[in-house]
């Protein structure tokens, strides 16, 4: 079984991550066919738009495999080829097409900052968001920090940062982070529609629209480029504690963890 399935249609590429034990956790080999996919949409002019979702029922993704992490092994390519797109080969830069997230179940950590980097987020009623990185000893270091503050009023955006609570899909919508609210088991069939209407557009002007919005250069969002770079400082501060290997290990062990501020 692929741990992430893509298919290619009508200019649509749809990624569906498929980990059904691990709730899609993000690791090295789902980060790293996404990555690949990215570098071939950069190319091919035939892609008009992307899709990602879940092929697991209940879940879009549990966030970083913590259990391989508890191991030091990396989630993602960090210094090499692929390095630029980040974890899920996706969430530190955006290709130039649009990118709907189909969200229909839990999306936790970094499978949150997977909707957060789309520029569309399609999510069912039965859908639940939440940065729980500090309760594992670590941060939202894959844009979570990074985003959120764009994308939900700051002192909310601050709230789920700091005590990770969920999101039900109703508050999400409520506050403008859901582009697209459906019924449980819609969210992929609704973002493949939306995919659909924008691949008929032109795309040049789509492209357009999107980097002008976005303020873009070579991927990355210009008026966060400050705080991508206090983010690397902190996530690195962070990963390198005692804590972040206590809470890992924890994790992995299903123990409650011994903090030493370390």
């Amino acid at each position: 079984m692929n741990a992430v399935d893509i298919s290619q249609r009508d200019g649509i590429v749809t990624i569906l991550l498929n980990r059904p034990k691990a709730k899609n956790a993000i690791n090295f080999e789902v980060s790293e066919a996404i990555a690949n996919v990215m570098n071939d949409v950069e190319t091919n002019p035939d892609i008009r738009a992307i899709v990602v979702g879940s092929a697991v029922d209940g879940v879009f993704s549990a966030g970083a495999d913590l259990v391989e992490a508890s191991q030091n092994r990396p989630s993602y390519d960090m210094d090499g080829p692929n390095a630029a797109w980040g974890l899920a080969g996706l969430t530190a830069k955006t290709p130039r097409v649009p990118v709907i997230a189909a969200v229909d179940g839990l999306a936790m950590g970094g499978g949150f900052e997977i909707a957060l980097a789309a520029d569309i987020l399609v999510a069912s009623d039965a859908a639940i968001f939440a940065l729980p990185e500090v309760k594992v000893g670590l941060m939202a270091g894959a844009g979570g920090a990074v985003r959120l503050p764009g994308q939900l009023p700051q002192k909310i955006a601050m709230d789920m940062l700091l005590t990770g609570r969920p999101m039900h899909a109703d508050e999400a919508h409520r506050l403008g982070l859901i582009s697209r609210l459906v019924d449980a088991g819609s969210a992929l069939e609704t973002a493949q529609e939306v995919a659909a209407t924008i691949s008929k557009n032109a795309p040049l002007g789509v492209a357009g629209s999107k980097a002008t919005l976005l303020n873009l250069q070579n991927g990355v969002e210009q008026a966060h480029v400050a705080r991508w770079e206090r983010n690397a400082t902190e996530f690195a501060f962070v990963m390198a504690s005692a804590d972040a290997q206590e809470g890992t290990t924890a994790f992995a062990e299903k123990r409650v963890p011994a903090w030493s501020g370390r």
